[in-house]
């Protein structure tokens, strides 16, 4: 069966995770995806955190799955050249450097339009351009607190805090690849190329929109009613942390379940919303609260909500994570029982949607990583190895019309 985006060749100029989340994205739904490296070294995450010594990282497989690996000295007039070529040939390139980087290798947009009028060419940056603090150089953390993820994670008593969620990285390549869709579709109308661009901050930002809204709701009422601190704390002029309260106006909280004194993941988030009361209370065997008017509107609740989750974690105690959740479902209850990564990793369900997906390596074996998160009715799509550094150098060398011989020299010029 083709894939969506047979036909569509890709320049992947990126590193670390951010570019590459995206360019694997769309390597998985068909598009021919060139990893352009530094002979001799390549992908920053080839060699960080290693596990196994001379094999590639965890870090750089799991991001470049389905791609193909290009060596080429972009310093050199020959590397210059043969990226010409692959420009002409492109439909798409993808990158992550510095402000100002291609501009100083010789590729300026306006060079790159020259070069190819319906190029796309996507760049993901720390901030947007004009941004006053667009000549910083931003990582996943540090997009998280420009963003306002930080500023609004944690408890009220304690600092900002990150979330292991890569909000910044590839949250910020998941938006650039849906940028770069809508271009290429924009393309199929106009006949024209044109620059996506997406910063880490806005991002992270897109992702807060409801604390924004919070901080509107804020302004006006000088209270926030869902957040912990209502009634009986203060507020200030900003949205404050807010624990593990939900963020949606639904109460709710992280409580012990079973064997939370050995095992610190034998919990569960438990949320309280209106029309899942009654039978909350049937569930936890309390079915005097239904109708008591101290228990049965979410305003009378709040109140003492911390002393309604206590009696919840009560009726906890004798039972696991997961024999909880299994009684709350058929009550209809939202719930979920905190799940370890290695609880996902050995999750069959995971594993049979592929979700969660074992791949064969050359050099470092079968490792997991994690599979498409978007499903189709007729499309699955299949992840495979990451490249070893420059494995597919001659392939498109010949695909652009050199020769053995010039295929050679030009690895010779190259070589480290």
């Amino acid at each position: 069966m083709s894939k969506p985006l047979e036909g569509i060749k890709i320049i992947d100029f990126t590193h670390v995770q951010a570019g590459p989340a995206c360019t694997q994205l769309l390597a998985w739904f068909g598009a021919d995806v060139i990893k352009v490296e530094r002979p001799g070294s390549g992908d920053v995450t080839r060699n960080q955190l290693r596990d196994i010594p001379d094999a590639d990282a965890l870090y750089f497989t799991m991001l470049n799955s389905n791609k193909k690996s290009l060596t080429l000295d972009t310093k050199k007039p020959e590397g210059k050249e043969v990226l010409e070529k692959l420009i002409r040939e492109s439909d798409v390139l993808v990158e992550n450097f510095g402000p100002g980087a291609l501009d100083r290798m010789g590729f300026s947009w306006e060079r790159l339009n020259e070069l190819n009028p319906k190029m796309i060419v996507a760049s993901v940056k720390g901030f947007s351009d004009g941004h006053h603090y667009d000549d910083l150089k931003v990582y996943e953390n540090v997009a998280q607190c420009a963003g306002g993820a930080a500023s609004t994670t944690g408890f009220w008593d304690g600092p900002p805090t990150i979330s292991a969620a890569a909000l910044g990285d590839s949250n910020t390549g998941m938006h650039l690849a849906i940028g770069i869709l809508t271009a290429l579709i924009g393309r199929d109308k106009t006949g024209k190329g044109q620059k996506v661009a997406v910063s880490m901050q806005d991002s992270v930002l897109n992702l807060c929109r409801v604390k924004l809204r919070d901080q509107q709701r804020l302004d006006r009422l000088g209270y926030l009613e869902e957040y912990p601190q209502y009634p009986h704390g203060e507020f200030s002029d900003v949205v404050p942390r807010g624990g593990n309260a939900g963020g949606g106006g639904q109460p709710g909280w992280v409580l012990k379940c079973k064997g939370w004194e050995t095992d610190p993941n034998s919990y569960i988030y438990f949320t309280i919303q209106g029309h899942a009361w009654a039978p909350i209370c049937k569930a936890i065997g309390k079915p005097e609260w239904i109708d008591d008017p101290k228990y049965n509107t979410a305003s009378a609740r709040q109140p003492h909500i911390f002393d309604i989750f206590a009696t919840i974690e009560t009726w906890l105690a004798d039972k696991t994570k997961f024999e909880a959740v299994d009684i709350l479902r058929k009550f209809d209850i939202p719930c979920a029982p905190v799940l370890t990564m290695k609880e996902l990793a050995n999750d069959p369900s995971l594993r049979a949607s592929g979700t969660i997906v074992e791949v064969p390596h050359s050099v470092r074996g079968s490792y997991l990583t994690v599979g498409s998160p978007i499903k189709f009715s007729d499309l699955k799509p299949e992840v495979t190895a990451s490249p070893l550094l420059g494995e597919h150098t001659e392939e498109v060398l010949a695909s652009l019309g050199y020769s053995p011989q010039e295929i050679f020299n030009l690895k010779e010029i190259q070589a480290v």
